[in-house]
């Protein structure tokens, strides 16, 4: 239908601006004229034909200038953004970007070649004459001079943003992209991204999925080598289509995971898919036999977190436009709709869900984002009911949400709450790189005060800013125990073109941006976002799928390899016995003295992460420097005990199971990302 739909909206335009009809169009307008050839254009851009889209801008732009004067700077900007992204068309970089993509640009790298480059810089130029604070056309000139290799001595004074606006004021060594060498070949649009163990072999694989209706899931097997192999086929799911976001699970506690795909976000009602792990390599969709099928929902996000403690996973779906869904979870096989009686059926455009015991109860609740109007903070009543608590306990979100979780920022022992603002702005972007005054709301962190209430803490922990977030997630990246964020940007705009950014965890006091530094800041659309040990080195990569709304706009996920920062770490796999199987939620504390520093505390839930990108969940812990682990306890919510573990040594990968005695190491060998590849 979405092709055919293209197809004749194409056709109609074309026989519309054909020379056989232009008698006919004599009766328009200018206006009318140049409307259609916009669209036209427009069509071209959005299935990526750039060479045939600039033709039709071009005669929009014409057009203005022959009779629709107040349509020429508009014409003048989006011939500037189709030269600009006809130029990474020319250059590759949506196929293979290398480093031509990651901001800002390093001295010496450059497009090969520059002609459409320049033919955006003139008619930016135009623009700014005319609109000279702009600040959405200034920053699209000063990156057509970086794709030059101009950048900044040939900027316009008047016009330069100067390199030290978007600098790292510290150095955390570079980020090296190995996703090809890896062998996660996969090009696509926006979607979704799972790290975690499903072929039980102990190592990470891979699985994107695919915004595009007619676009197909990717699913890599680690082969312990350094590299991957497709084997969507092999495992039964190039049947799924489409779907911008996805997370694990293991809903019938049978120790292996299986994933729920959403689709619909941003779009029309359209089922969701539940699909079961076979313990042999392969899934099997059970959605209809479960009873999450029906009713079909636009839908983007949802948590799994086990809401009465009776051991099995329950699942909470957040909707846009259209009431929450809660399904209870009736033995690992079918789910209930308790969504009414639990209190929580209310109509949002949501785009985020998280789950945490935020008040220490022993019961699960329930925080969503919500793209219009005030978050809600569902309370867990522990009678499957919840209450809103958001007002109350201070947190309403930034009033445009989307990303958001539940994590203990400063090692309190109390869930935090992070929650992003999605105002699709560029200049507001602009704004916080040039430390202008924001008209947007920024990102949020509330502190948790182990009362039932929050503090808003953005401003002093340096988070007042505005990137235009959508996928999303948190890790340790340069293991010293504080958990750091990873956000992917931007909206479907060809203009909408600004840096994946990278937020260094300061000892639970302050948040710095080291993107530059890092090497991570990918400057195409960033969607799902995970961080894992894919290398068994003890350091967690980023792993980001990228790609934009439109198949045009489509592009290769990144695999940034960690440098590592020589600091101690611990890897936890809990298993479930009376909790469920996959452990989520269950709680860990660890105490750690570190030479020189004393003796603190470290503490993580058992989860996927952020609410848009799955990371695995076996949970990587970095201890810091010369660290020994003086005490590791973990809390499991339905038994209600506190297993405490002495003697566990630091540097190594175990599994902890609930109510045992001792615990396992399990064996990795350290690898090489895409080293049998590259010697191939």
């Amino acid at each position: 239908m979405r092709r055919k739909s293209l197809g004749s909206s194409q056709s109609s335009l074309e026989s519309f601006l054909s020379p056989e009809r232009e008698s006919a169009r004599r009766s328009r307008s200018p206006f009318d004229l140049m409307q259609a050839q916009f669209a036209l254009a427009q069509l071209h851009a959005y299935d990526g034909r750039m060479d045939r889209a600039l033709v039709e801008y071009q005669h929009a732009y014409e057009t203005a200038r022959s009779g629709v004067a107040a349509a020429i700077l508009r014409m003048e900007e989006a011939l500037g953004v189709a030269h600009l992204h006809m130029a990474g068309t020319d250059n590759d970089t949506h196929r293979a970007p290398g480093d031509l993509c990651l901001f800002p640009l390093r001295p010496g790298r450059s497009y090969a070649k520059t002609g459409d480059a320049k033919r955006a810089i003139e008619h930016f130029q135009r623009f700014l004459k005319q609109k000279p604070d702009d600040l959405e056309v200034r920053w699209l000139l000063n990156l057509a001079y970086m794709a030059m290799g101009r950048y900044p001595d040939a900027v316009p004074p008047a016009y330069l943003i100067a390199p030290a606006s978007f600098s790292s004021p510290e150095d955390v060594g570079r980020f090296r992209d190995v996703a090809p060498h890896a062998g996660l070949a996969v090009v696509a649009t926006a979607g979704g991204l799972i790290v975690d163990d499903f072929a039980g072999t102990g190592r990470f694989d891979v699985v994107t999925s695919n915004f595009d209706s007619c676009g197909p899931m990717h699913y890599f097997r680690n082969n312990g080598d350094g590299t991957f192999t497709e084997r969507t086929s092999q495992a039964g799911l190039d049947g799924q289509l489409g779907g911008l976001n996805m997370m694990q699970t293991d809903y019938n506690n049978d120790g292996c995971k299986d994933i729920l795909l959403l689709r619909g976000g941003w779009e029309i009602a359209q089922r969701k898919s539940l699909l079961r792990n076979n313990c042999d390599g392969t899934f099997t969709d059970v959605t209809a036999a479960s009873g999450l099928a029906r009713p079909a929902t636009s839908a983007q996000t949802a948590a799994w977190a086990d809401i009465n403690n009776d051991g099995w996973l329950d699942l909470f779906v957040g909707n846009e436009e259209s009431a929450s869904q809660l399904f209870l979870n009736k033995g690992g096989t079918t789910f209930d709709d308790i969504s009414r009686a639990a209190g929580v059926d209310r109509v949002a455009f949501s785009k985020g869900v998280s789950a945490a015991d935020y008040d220490n109860d022993g019961f699960v609740d329930f925080y969503v984002s919500n793209f219009k109007g005030a978050n809600f903070l569902y309370r867990n009543n522990h009678d499957n009911t919840f209450t809103d608590m958001a007002r109350v306990a201070g947190v309403p979100g930034p009033g445009h949400g989307f990303a958001t979780w539940f994590f203990d920022y400063d090692n309190d022992g109390w869930s935090d709450l992070f929650a992003t603002s999605y105002f699709t702005s560029v200049d507001e972007s602009v704004r916080t790189y040039l430390g202008l005054a924001h008209n947007a709301a920024s990102l949020k962190l509330y502190r948790n005060l182990g009362d039932g209430g929050f503090r808003d803490v953005t401003n002093e922990v340096g988070l007042d800013k505005v990137f235009m977030p959508m996928g999303a997630n948190f890790g340790d990246m340069d293991n010293d125990g504080f958990l750091d964020i990873y956000l992917g940007t931007g909206n479907p705009s060809y203009a909408s073109v600004l840096p994946n950014v990278l937020l260094r965890n300061k000892e639970g006091k302050s948040f710095v941006d080291v993107t530059a530094s890092s090497g991570t800041g990918e400057l195409h659309k960033g969607h799902g976002v995970a961080f894992a040990d894919l290398d068994n080195d003890g350091d967690e990569e980023i792993v980001a799928e990228i790609g934009g709304a439109t198949p045009g706009d489509s592009h290769p996920l990144r695999l940034f390899e960690n440098p590592g920062h020589g600091h101690d770490w611990l890897s936890l796999r809990l298993v479930g016995v009376k909790t469920n199987r996959a452990a989520i939620g269950a709680r860990i504390k660890l105490t750690v003295h570190n030479d020189g520093r004393g003796t603190r505390s470290i503490h993580r839930i058992v989860g996927s992460g952020g609410s848009f990108g799955a990371s695995p969940l076996e949970q990587h812990i970095g201890l810091g420097k010369s660290a020994r682990i003086v005490e590791l306890e973990i809390w499991w919510p339905v038994s209600n005990t506190r297993q405490r573990v002495t003697g566990v040594g630091t540097n190594q990968a175990v599994e902890i199971t609930e109510l045992a005695k001792s615990y396992t190491a399990i064996e990795r060998r350290p690898m090489t990302l895409g080293r049998n590849r590259e010697a191939r």
